[in-house]
């Protein structure tokens, strides 16, 4: 009896998808599934949300924001439609292009705050690699719908393009830029 393999969206293998940052290489999970709909089984779990596809990780992120919110299958078919987008301009895997932007838009440092003696000291200290996943999710999510607002580009367009920046490591992207202005707070903060 063969094996049925599944692919991301019916199309995309991870079979040859590389995570360069050993640090997320854990954290980044490519297991693909039938339905990239988990139904919150991780939410009791510790780490839980480890198990979760990175791909409905991004659909998950897209839903916290205004339009999409807790409608999962517009989100779902935005992603769906960026990564044919992503596909068409990079001529390479969705995937990997995303997996790239993750390594590049998630921060290594940011600022905390100490308090001592009656004032609040920031100090500077390593972000966890979950913390570093979680935060270059919202801001590529949070990236494209900004860019989206006011703007005749889609929401898919405005995905894709965001995606292909950061993959790039490109300054003009919003997940980059903000990964680069709180490494530059943490720099000063040391």
């Amino acid at each position: 009896m063969a094996e049925y393999k599944f692919l991301i969206f019916g199309k995309y293998s991870t079979d040859d998808v590389v995570i360069k940052d050993p640090g997320l290489a854990k954290y980044i999970n490519l297991d693909a599934r039938f339905v990239l709909h988990t139904h919150g089984r991780h939410v009791k779990k510790h780490l839980g949300k480890v198990n979760v596809n990175v791909v409905e990780r991004l659909i998950n992120n897209m839903m916290r924001t205004e339009k999409y919110t807790g409608k999962k299958m517009s989100a779902y078919n935005v992603v769906k439609k960026a990564f044919e987008i992503i596909e068409k301009k990079t001529k390479q895997n969705p995937i990997q292009v995303l997996v790239d932007a993750i390594q590049n838009a998630a921060p290594r440092e940011e600022v905390t705050r100490l308090k001592m003696a009656g004032i609040a000291v920031p100090k500077a200290v390593d972000v966890s690699p979950s913390r570093r996943l979680d935060i270059a999710l919202r801001n590529i999510a949070v990236g494209a719908v900004n860019s989206s607002f006011k703007n005749p580009k889609r929401i898919e367009e405005c995905l894709a393009d965001e995606i292909i920046k950061a993959a790039r490591n490109d300054i003009s992207s919003y997940a980059v830029s903000k990964k680069e202005e709180i490494e530059r707070v943490a720099a000063s903060a040391r």
